[in-house]
């Protein structure tokens, strides 16, 4: 991350430029030179460090509502090296991130920018994608998503249908789906499952908001002895979701097996689980949970344009909140390379904190009018 010294340095440059600039043209106006800073009691006249640490305590809004206020703060706010400051600092505590709003921003924790990164506009990067401002522009579609929606209304969803699947199902302490089980006050269970697949999966209805219904089929790696196992033992199975090259050692999928084909066409959508407790490193679990979301979404499988929820789960937040951040996350799924619609929401198994947000975004993206 930028250390604050940067930021500091970085301003300094910018109100020290700002009043030689301001002193040449008062000299050239009248022939007398101005006193070096404006006099008297003003926010204009504190150090700029006691300026930055005022500034890291406003809002995105107030501090667009300062740089409005002279020109002297406009030069300030839109520092670029100070909004990239507040990216590196603030994206790791962002509760979801989506398509819509990952940065598209360059975003190492180097001290200086270079000439590409100058010609970013940080500011504007980050009042797209902070949660406190995306919210406002998300409610206002725009008119061919209007037009989109009106057509999706003409053909109704009696109960749309997800496949959840994913290691965050399987390698927690708390179960996810259990917790969901047991918390009617949170999603009401609509329907019991009626039949198993393989015994890695089951269907179950659930109702959102006492009127919507749908349906999870939860699909696991194998059956719940194995599962237990392969916990307890730290063992790393592979999935019977999925067929692997024969002969090789490798966890990376090929494609699906063929016996989940029909439930993976027929879903409107997939949700995601993955292990997002610090404690599970920087493992090759990642570019394998990659590898199989990409087969799940491979077009031969369904429709290319259909959601897919990514639940970053742990077992139960903690005070210092150990877990990794969503857009890491994001980053480490390789999400952004997607042509689906796609959203990482922070969820905590033991609690379900952030799971309705997340169910609520997969229906609307689903073609349900809430």
């Amino acid at each position: 991350m930028l250390s604050r010294s940067i930021v500091v340095q970085s301003l300094r440059s910018i109100r020290d430029r700002f009043f030689d600039t301001r002193r040449q043209r008062n000299e050239q106006s009248d022939g007398q030179g101005p006193a070096n800073d404006v006099t008297g009691p003003s926010l204009d006249n504190l150090p700029v460090d006691m300026q930055f640490l005022i500034m890291t305590f406003l809002s995105p809004q107030d501090l667009c509502r300062l740089g409005g206020t002279s020109t002297y703060w406009r030069s300030m706010v839109r520092d670029p090296v100070l909004w990239k400051y507040f990216l590196l600092r603030d994206m790791p505590l962002w509760q979801s991130v989506d398509h819509l709003s990952v940065p598209q921003v360059k975003l190492s924790g180097s001290a200086v920018l270079d000439d590409s990164e100058m010609q970013l506009d940080y500011m504007a990067e980050y009042l797209r994608v902070c949660p406190a401002c995306r919210n406002q522009w998300r409610h206002q579609p725009r008119v061919f998503e209007s037009v989109t929606s009106f057509f999706q209304s003409l053909v109704p969803v009696s109960e749309p249908q997800f496949a959840m699947f994913g290691p965050g199902l399987e390698q927690l302490e708390i179960s996810l789906m259990n917790t969901i089980m047991r918390s009617p006050h949170v999603l009401p269970v609509a329907g019991l499952p009626q039949r198993q697949i393989d015994g890695i999966g089951s269907g179950i209805s659930f109702k959102y908001k006492d009127q919507h219904r749908f349906n999870i089929a939860t699909l696991y790696s194998t059956n719940r002895s194995e599962r237990e196992r392969a916990r307890l033992e730290h063992l790393n199975l592979r999935s019977k979701l999925f067929i692997y090259e024969e002969d090789s050692e490798s966890n990376i999928p090929l494609s699906i097996n063929p016996m989940f084909n029909q439930v993976c066409q027929a879903v409107n959508g997939f949700i995601f689980v993955v292990n997002a407790e610090t404690e599970r490193g920087t493992d090759r679990g990642w570019e394998e949970e990659s590898a199989q979301i990409r087969v799940i979404l491979d077009p031969a499988v369904g429709a290319v344009s259909r959601p897919i929820l990514v639940l970053s789960c742990v077992s139960r937040e903690t005070a210092d909140r150990r877990r990794i951040p969503c857009v890491t996350v994001a980053h480490q799924l390789q999400l952004s390379s997607l042509t689906n619609p796609w959203m990482v929401q922070d969820t905590a198994a033991e609690t379900l904190t952030g799971l309705l947000d997340g169910i609520d975004w997969l229906l609307r993206h689903s073609g349900v009018k809430l």
